[in-house]
């Protein structure tokens, strides 16, 4: 019971640190992950690049990252921008970072965290803004002012980042070996962000990350059908990868029709 398990942690905090505080945060069952790209100078000048979505995960770790988050109104996506620029200029925030949020649905958000880095998912927001958001983040910490202001950063179509891991597509446990060859799509609107190679040894510790898969789109539908074609042409032989997972999920019509959220995928495991 709720109870019962209020007074266990309370005995353990006072165990652990000496009082028997118990924080008590909100469980929402059906949650997305909603995060926004800012950007602030030492000068005091805080801008956003937009949102991402990023509910495609699986224990906590993202699969697929899109720009921007479908499916949210207008008004909503506005103030879920505003709460995030207004957090990081209330700590003179002077770095690219990352706010993010759970979203429930009716407007309703809520502050998850931030993180003060480079994110695996930023050229999603690099497709639909154009801006290199490495190259600001190197200006800023060299002391120099934002170039632009919040009216100049213009929004275009809809991208798609598809994480490439060494994992069994269905299983998702490790699969460390030889890259014996691989071969990476091309054409208007794909990008490969990787450093395998022919002969490259996926080593059986850290991260599985092989590489990012990113599409652009003048809409969601036209990046999904580019992410499938670009999903067809990618070949990396030698070790298994999640490349037919990201096949089954661009056809899946709830990812299509936009009925994501956090548990997404553990629920059709």
């Amino acid at each position: 019971s709720f109870i019962n398990a209020f007074l266990t942690a309370q005995s353990e905090s006072l165990a652990a640190f000496g009082v028997p505080d118990v924080y008590i945060e909100k469980y929402f069952e059906h949650a997305r992950h909603v995060e926004v790209q800012v950007i602030g100078d030492k000068f005091g000048h805080v801008i956003h690049l937009g949102d991402r979505d990023c509910s495609v995960q699986r224990r906590h770790q993202k699969l697929i990252e899109e720009a921007p988050a479908p499916f949210i109104p207008a008004r909503v996506r506005n103030r879920i921008h505003k709460a995030a620029v207004a957090g990081a200029a209330a700590v003179r925030y002077n770095n690219v970072g990352t706010v993010e949020f759970l979203y429930i649905s009716e407007g309703e958000f809520y502050f998850l965290e931030m993180n003060t880095r480079i994110q695996v998912e930023h050229p999603v927001t690099e497709m639909i803004t154009g801006i290199d958001i490495v190259r600001e983040q190197i200006r800023i910490a060299d002391g120099k002012k934002l170039r632009i202001d919040q009216k100049g950063v213009q929004f275009r179509g809809h991208s798609i980042e598809c994480r490439i891991n060494a994992e069994d597509p269905d299983t998702f446990t490790p699969s460390p070996g030889l890259i014996n060859s691989c071969v990476f799509p091309g054409g208007f609107g794909v990008r490969v962000d990787t450093g395998i190679y022919p002969g490259y040894t996926v080593p059986p510790t850290y991260d599985s990350l092989l590489g990012k898969l990113v599409v652009h789109g003048e809409d969601r539908n036209e990046a999904i059908m580019r992410m499938r074609r670009a999903l067809e042409e990618i070949r990396i032989e030698g070790v298994k990868t999640s490349i037919d997972f990201h096949k089954k999920l661009m056809t899946d019509s709830d990812f299509t029709e936009g009925r994501l959220w956090t548990k997404f995928v553990e629920k059709r495991a």
